[in-house]
């Protein structure tokens, strides 16, 4: 573990969803990098997808070196795209997406999403709809990066205005431009929105609970 930096966060391990491929510009390794940092300098753990390729290459690599643990995720299927060279930290091979998604949120205390293509919005959308749900109480948060996101943040707003989305649901998604912000962001995070369904009806109780709140239901 790198020294000089305390663990100031409720978070133990925070899952991050991103590419296996690292975008056509800079800007987004960029950010890859710079949420490992903060991930670092908050003595955080990493978990993700489980590629040593794109985006998710870079992240792991700089939370690894950082000395905090790294844990990945992979279903069999996808190694030989995802994976090239040696990897870094624990890596779990599972048998399908599924599988893969389920041991992921279990395993993490929060969710971000670095710009990504349809795997990392599907796995961004799975994991808000489970917190409007009310299987986790987990924050979810965006690294919108050079406004990659906006478009996606605009149709939710739209949602909302449409009536499809609930004015409280909204503020599910936790979106910031850099790595620092959004970690500040949901640190200070408490969800307030009303629940599908009571958390302890769902049959899902690996998932846990926001960190600091086991007992808020």
């Amino acid at each position: 573990m790198e020294e000089g930096y305390p663990k100031t966060t409720n978070f133990n391990r925070i899952c991050v969803f991103c590419g296996s491929n690292s975008g056509n510009r800079d800007v987004f390794s960029e950010a890859a990098i710079q949420l490992g940092n903060e991930l670092v300098q908050r003595k955080i753990d990493l978990v993700y997808g489980g590629g040593s390729v794109g985006l998710m290459g870079l992240i792991s690599q700089r939370v690894y070196d950082g000395g905090c643990h790294v844990l990945g995720v992979i279903p069999k299927a996808l190694m030989p795209l995802e994976i090239s060279g040696a990897t870094v930290g624990e890596v779990r091979i599972v048998s399908d997406m599924h599988e893969r998604k389920a041991a992921m949120a279990q395993e993490a205390d929060a969710f971000v999403a670095l710009p990504g293509g349809y795997g990392t919005m599907e796995e961004l959308l799975e994991m808000i709809t489970w917190a409007q749900l009310g299987i986790h109480k987990k924050p979810v948060g965006l690294l919108n990066v050079d406004g990659y996101y906006n478009c996606l943040l605009a149709l939710f707003d739209n949602g909302v205005k449409e009536g499809f989305i609930k004015p409280g649901a909204r503020d599910i998604i936790i979106s910031a431009p850099s790595a620092k912000e959004l970690m500040m962001k949901m640190e200070q995070y408490t969800p307030t929105h009303e629940h599908v369904a009571p958390h302890e009806s769902w049959q899902m109780k690996q998932l846990g609970n926001y960190p600091g709140q086991e007992n808020a239901e």
